[in-house]
């Protein structure tokens, strides 16, 4: 790389990156053009085409032009996701004054041009979740657990704290605890002065454990052998002293020897070792330190098994009134293609002209969905609904490795940034805290660099009008120092 650099003088170095990006341009404009007519989009729609092209542009390796730019003191190009076109006029313009050479490309785009992404994507946030606070840009949500259906104190108390957003989970209470919820989330807003919305996620076919043996504190080990059942009762043996009955039976037939399974979002995991008719042995290969207990309502992933389900189950449509009334955003579980949108919009569509002003936050779970997102966005956006994707990094993480998670959830928000898409930063923010009181350094991390999300979740736990007080502040405070992956160079007085 230092060769490179070393390649051209620098007299000569601004002529030959002008002729490069005058080239970079016109590749990257006609290598989005595909992708466009094939989502039918066409030019006017800026938030897509800005998406095709940031698409275009980041299947290149632009690392060595990149620090050739920055030699002659101009954009890096790394902070371009919401203006591509803007950002390489600007930076084309700015080599042509250096080289001294008139060019016929695009002027310099004006201030407001430039920074027109970052205006789409502020409307697109405030369509989805509510206004904005006026100490922070991002918003907080919190998971409510079931008991929030007769304690509206709790509510109001996070309401105070600085919460914007309520979630509903739709795999646990029933609908009459999610209206009372959602009642008591309006009245907190009318009591605090400011809009409160409300998410409620629909279950999909998540694979829970239902019934175990042993029911004693029992741990599993690296080593034992688990028994997973499709129904009837858990049935202990001496080859598995441990078994488990699966919400989907389907899963127990579709499972074979190698896949991998894991438990909890990670906490466990292990490969299948062999199947017979409605069961399938799991060795264990690794657990959490001292082992892990299995307990009911506890998640599975199987990233190795096409399960071929569909997002939405016979449950979630039932529960579709009650978020219809209730709900400003429906959280969809395991969307993965294009296609599961469509079938959303036809659930909702039965529901008539109270289902029109529904927006939609798919949750990303699943490598198939982390590839598809562009055609995601795509056919949301084709709707004209709000729309928001959430980073379900429990689930993620189970499905792709840990070892992937951090790089996938960045390149989640640099794809959504690039279309004006509003993003949810969810899974184990401040958990520590959450559950226990007492944060660890680790999470703070982590919390503060949550702001660069639109939204950061919290989940439900004795601790989390704590955390709510916690993210409050630090969400403002981060708010003065970065904006997206942009430095805003605030005074520094720390020295």
């Amino acid at each position: 790389m230092d060769d490179e650099l070393r390649a051209l003088s620098p007299a000569d170095e601004p002529a030959a990156l002008l002729d490069e990006m005058v080239a970079l341009r016109e590749g990257i404009v006609g290598a989005a053009e595909p992708w466009l007519a094939a989502q039918g989009a066409t030019g006017a729609d800026a938030r897509l085409t800005n998406l095709a092209h940031y698409m275009a542009l980041r299947r290149r390796d632009l690392r060595a032009l990149q620090r050739r730019l920055m030699r002659v003191g101009l954009s890096s190009l790394g902070r371009l996701e919401s203006r591509v076109l803007p950002t390489l006029d600007a930076v084309t313009v700015a080599l042509a004054a250096l080289a001294g050479r008139p060019i016929a490309a695009a002027p310099a785009p004006d201030g407001d041009a430039f920074f027109r992404g970052e205006a789409r994507l502020a409307a697109e946030t405030d369509a989805l979740f509510g206004p904005a606070r006026a100490a922070r840009r991002g918003r907080i949500m919190v998971t409510l657990p079931g008991s929030a259906a007769t304690d509206p104190g709790l509510i109001l108390d996070l309401a105070r704290r600085g919460m914007d957003i309520a979630r509903i989970n739709c795999a646990h209470d029933d609908a009459a605890a999610w209206r009372a919820i959602a009642a008591h989330v309006r009245s907190a807003g009318e009591a605090v002065g400011r809009r409160l919305t409300v998410l409620m996620d629909v279950a999909g076919p998540k694979i829970r454990i239902e019934a175990v043996v042993p029911e004693r504190k029992a741990k599993v080990q690296a080593g034992d052998a688990v028994r997973l059942t499709a129904a009837g009762l858990p049935v202990a043996t001496p080859e598995a002293p441990f078994c488990a009955v699966v919400s989907l039976p389907a899963i127990v037939e579709r499972v074979r020897a190698g896949d991998r399974v894991r438990y909890d979002d990670g906490k466990m995991e292990g490969v299948v070792e062999r199947t017979a008719p409605g069961e399938a042995i799991i060795r264990i290969t690794r657990t959490k330190p001292g082992g892990a207990k299995l307990k009911p309502e506890k998640g599975l992933n199987m990233p190795d098994t096409d399960l071929d389900l569909s997002p939405l189950t016979s449950k979630d449509e039932g529960d579709l009134a009650a978020v219809v009334a209730c709900a400003d955003m429906v959280g969809y579980s395991f969307v993965s293609r294009p296609e599961d949108i469509d079938l959303l919009e036809a659930a909702l569509a039965r529901h008539g002209e109270a289902a029109a002003r529904l927006g939609i936050v798919a949750k990303i779970e699943q490598p198939r969905a982390v590839s598809n997102l562009p055609d995601l966005i795509a056919r949301v956006v084709a709707t004209g609904r709000p729309f928001g994707v959430m980073i379900a990094r429990g689930d993620l993480a189970a499905e792709i490795g840990f070892e992937r998670t951090a790089e996938m959830q960045e390149e989640i928000l640099w794809i959504c940034e690039a279309a004006s898409v509003p993003t949810i930063w969810a899974t184990q923010v401040l958990e520590d805290l959450v559950k226990d009181g007492l944060p660890s350094r680790g999470e703070m991390t982590d919390a503060a660099m949550a702001a660069r999300a639109e939204c950061v979740m919290l989940n439900k736990g004795p601790h989390a009008a704590e955390a709510v007080t916690l993210l409050d502040g630090m969400m403002g405070r981060m708010d003065e120092h970065i904006f997206k992956k942009t430095p805003t160079l605030r005074a520094l007085k720390s020295w």
